[in-house]
């Protein structure tokens, strides 16, 4: 295969430091997630020859803590006839593919062929496998390929699990009919031969193709005994913020069809006046195509998403590599007003190494900017704020603030408290000419609790990850600021406001 552009020259200046990026080329979805022997295999959509789409492979890294990641060979490689795009990974522990030598389980890979022009299926996307006998260093294509053929044009993105309940014990697979906003589930004793089972949708969000879907059942507030299943599905337009975003249904799944039980809209009429009643993975423009790891120890659900939207991912300013991931998240379910609710929480980089830089709070807020000494500034930070919001019109933080400028360059976290939103300005953020859509403002209703905001932020060297009210709502953005842009600091509009506590983490 040949590159639409020859890689340009390796341009670190916002490369992240906790958020995994490629060393060159270009990033897309995240594939084939899946824990094994104590290692976590991130795959991922990759072009190898250049920085932006094409010549989609899987790319491949790993990982002993969610954290630090490292770059391996390119896992899964398109051909002439072939592309390799988005899927899933499973450990088949007890080798039901026969794809195992000497007792030992393979990893096998679910992914969708992209049919070429010159393969005797030209134009259609099917099901396909791989598999693994070392534990994920190489990759061999299944011969029978591909092992589910729908004769469609848009037909993708495989979810694989097992599942074992009153139906029965089997494989089920959640794919997408892409253009008709439709979830198909399939089911299968040995990973190759499939049995239709029934389909989901449209409903809700259908302003775009629907894509990356992902079924996984979880306690309500760790009891075991209530339980409901989770339906993510992303699309690309037609996002809460614009572009790309990943939606998700609360409901039931007893092994043949998926019941939601959240569905605002059916069809594809999208009402545009709906949208902030769907149940949306994160309110910001840049977390796309999450999907969750197989495998997982101690039951526990971890996504991680696409740090990036297709309005203005080829453009975004950065040379020899382009676009990174969001960093991994534990969803949950939670009660929150008397109803089950998704929660998410970041695996903290800082959690175990990080260097208290600040402390402030409580103190009374003044009408306008306090900036915060030298001390709390960074590019790289985690910063927990709890803010009461007492007779203030808002209350907020200023991030990545420029020093020679008076602080213009700016990105701009602030509470609305008569409105109850929490929005995320980096219409000012630094960059933002690449493309029309960029500059924007992203918006999510957020209830105080007891009168007060708690928020965590995670600042990388291109992002800003906001989990607000214990994860009850996130927003995710990307930022491209001046490397001199490092100045925080809180303010308020009117008094009454208190910061309660603040506390910076480099």
């Amino acid at each position: 295969m040949t590159s639409l552009n020859a890689t340009p020259a390796l341009d670190c200046r916002y490369r992240p430091k906790w958020h995994y990026a490629a060393e060159r080329n270009w990033l897309n979805d995240p594939n084939g997630l899946v824990h094994s022997n104590g290692v976590y295999h991130l795959f991922y959509q990759h072009n190898p020859f250049g920085d932006v789409w094409g010549n989609m492979s899987w790319g491949h890294a790993t990982s002993t803590d969610l954290l630090n990641w490292d770059e391996q060979p390119v896992a899964i490689p398109c051909d002439e006839q072939e592309a390799i795009f988005s899927g899933s990974a499973v450990v088949d522990t007890h080798n039901t593919s026969g794809f195992g030598v000497g007792g030992v389980p393979p990893l096998v890979a679910v992914y969708t062929s992209a049919y070429s022009p010159s393969s005797p299926l030209a134009g259609r996307q099917a099901q396909s496998l791989a598999y693994s006998t070392d534990d994920g260093a190489t990759w061999t294509k299944y011969a029978g390929n591909p092992v589910l053929d729908r004769a469609s044009a848009d037909f993708r993105d495989p979810k694989v699990f097992w599942y074992d309940g009153d139906a029965g014990s089997y494989w089920v697979m959640v794919a997408v009919e892409a253009v008709r906003h439709e979830v198909v589930l399939y089911k299968s004793a040995d990973l190759k031969t499939w049995e239709y089972l029934s389909t989901f949708g449209p409903a809700n969000a259908t302003g775009g193709v629907w894509e990356c879907p992902d079924l996984f059942e979880l306690p309500v507030d760790g009891d075991a005994g209530n339980t409901r299943w989770v339906l993510v599905v992303n699309l690309s337009p037609g996002g809460i913020a614009g572009g790309s975003a990943g939606q998700y249904f609360l409901g039931t799944f007893d092994g043949v069809t998926f019941r939601s039980q959240t569905t605002v809209t059916e069809g594809t009429q999208t009402d545009d006046s709906r949208m902030p009643d769907y149940g949306w993975l994160d309110w910001g423009r840049d977390y796309y195509a999450a999907v969750s790891f197989s495998n997982a120890p101690d039951g526990r659900r971890l996504m991680i998403g696409w740090m990036n939207n297709w309005q203005y991912a080829a453009s975004t300013p950065s040379q020899g590599w382009r676009s990174a991931m969001s960093l991994v998240r534990e969803v949950r379910l939670e009660t929150r007003d008397g109803r089950p609710v998704l929660v998410q929480s970041a695996v903290d980089p800082f959690g175990a190494s990080g260097t208290a830089l600040f402390a402030a709070g409580p103190e009374h807020l003044a009408d306008g900017v306090r900036w915060l000494p030298a001390e709390a500034s960074g590019d790289v930070l985690r910063i927990d704020a709890e803010f009461k919001a007492g007779h203030a019109g808002k209350v907020g933080l200023v991030l990545r603030a420029g020093s020679g400028d008076g602080g213009k360059e700016r990105t701009v976290l602030s509470y609305d408290v008569a409105a109850g939103e929490l929005s995320l300005d980096r219409t000012a953020s630094g960059d933002v000419d690449f493309h029309e859509t960029f500059p924007s403002v992203e918006r999510v209703a957020v209830p105080l609790a007891d009168g007060r905001l708690r928020l965590r932020l995670f600042l990388d060297r291109c992002s800003v990850e906001v989990f607000a009210q214990d994860g009850l709502a996130t927003i995710t953005d990307q930022v491209f600021p001046s490397d001199s842009s490092l100045g925080l600091g809180v303010f308020a509009e009117g008094h009454g406001g208190t910061l309660v506590r603040l506390d910076v983490v480099g």
